[in-house]
């Protein structure tokens, strides 16, 4: 683009300098000076015009599918380099977009970030998918194959099998119990009292140690298994709250009362990881006690007479067990107190094969099999 100044005749050239009459100087002046604004503005736009950018990707897909993510600038303007992010993990990609398996990922909410480069700059732009089951969970009957007292003054958090007696924690502050169960008679053998300023909540055993969690407090306690001597207490920073446990013989498993499962090294009681917990159509939270049944976390869901059976790799429902005629049941001989005094307390006796349940201050311990519709 060329620019032409023209100067009145009146203008006197002397060694290339412009030499004006009094009475054009200003004309001559204010003419340049709405010249140099004009090549100002030029410079600025033609340098810095901003580039606009938009994240494209699909808001919700399903588990084991294809999902393409794509940096695009509106007016298509050249980038350097882009690079994309996917829960904050740079992720390998060539050009403007990624094509990624949802199976890598897992169910959940994923958050997405590209970085563009372009000349001079860089800019990050956001965005997130949900990734959802592939298929509807299988649904469970069960039947009732045995029932043991229970003591209805346990408001159960935490239930576990170890070496042909139950291991049991129950909540509420100033009632919280830790306690090693007689299956047959129900009879208490051992139990400690939790400090009164605590809720206790979900216990599981690993390596002759029972961890048990506190609800709110965000703290835990670590026992000896034989003794119930208290060795170590740990916080835990990541996750909401303290609400079921189990493990699989190098992690414990937590629930926190949202979506969430956790994943906590033994030793240094720290959260590493964590999965998210979805059907083909929502997110299930409300998850409570936890127990590990052939490489498969069952979890009660508060409030609800329901065992969910969840994939421990990738967060999938695999199944629902509706329970809620057992409470029917218990329901013959007490009354239950409606929406608190609900299901909850899974045990898995793996050498004999024998699935317990049992529910907040519930009078019976019940051995069930599940049955698949």
């Amino acid at each position: 683009m060329k620019f032409r100044l023209t100067l009145p005749l009146e203008a006197v050239n002397i060694s290339h300098f412009y030499i004006f009459k009094p009475k054009y100087k200003t004309y001559i002046m204010k003419k340049i000076a709405v010249l140099i604004s004009f090549f100002a503005t030029f410079s600025f736009t033609s340098c810095n015009d901003d580039y606009k950018f938009t994240l494209d990707v699909t808001k919700k897909t399903t588990l084991n599918s294809l999902v393409t993510i794509t940096l695009k600038e509106k007016n298509n303007k050249p980038l350097d380099e882009v690079q994309f992010f996917i829960n904050g993990k740079e992720i390998s990609a060539n050009g403007n977009s990624v094509t990624i398996n949802t199976a890598q990922l897992g169910v959940g909410k994923h958050a997405v970030s590209a970085l563009a480069f372009y000349p001079g700059k860089t800019k990050k732009e956001n965005n997130s998918f949900e990734v959802l089951a592939d298929k509807a969970p299988a649904i469970y009957s069960y039947e009732i194959i045995n029932s043991f007292p229970h003591d209805k003054k346990a408001y159960t958090q935490g239930l576990e099998y170890h070496k042909g007696f139950l291991y049991e924690t129950t909540g509420r502050k100033g009632q919280s119990t830790l306690r090693k169960v007689e299956i047959k008679t129900g009879k208490v053998l051992k139990k400690i009292n939790l400090d009164k300023k605590y809720f206790g909540e979900g216990m599981t055993i690993l390596n002759n140690k029972i961890y048990w969690l506190t609800w709110q407090a965000k703290k835990g306690f670590v026992y000896d298994l034989e003794t119930f001597k208290q060795d170590k207490e740990f916080t835990y920073n990541k996750s909401q709250e303290g609400w079921g446990l189990t493990n699989n013989g190098t992690e414990l498993i937590k629930s926190d009362g949202s979506n969430k499962i956790w994943f906590l090294d033994p030793e240094t009681l720290s959260e590493k990881k964590s999965i998210q917990v979805y059907t083909n159509k929502y997110a299930l939270d409300n998850l409570n006690e936890l127990e590990l049944i052939e490489d498969k976390i069952y979890a009660n869901k508060y409030q609800q007479n329901v065992i969910v059976i969840i994939d421990i790799k990738t967060g999938v429902v695999l199944g629902v067990a509706n329970l809620s005629n057992l409470k029917k049941e218990m329901e013959k001989t007490q009354k239950l107190v409606p929406e608190d005094e609900v299901l909850n307390g899974i045990a898995f006796d793996k050498e004999n094969n024998r699935l317990f349940v049992t529910g907040k201050n519930w009078a019976k311990l019940f051995e069930i099999k599940l049955i698949k519709k």
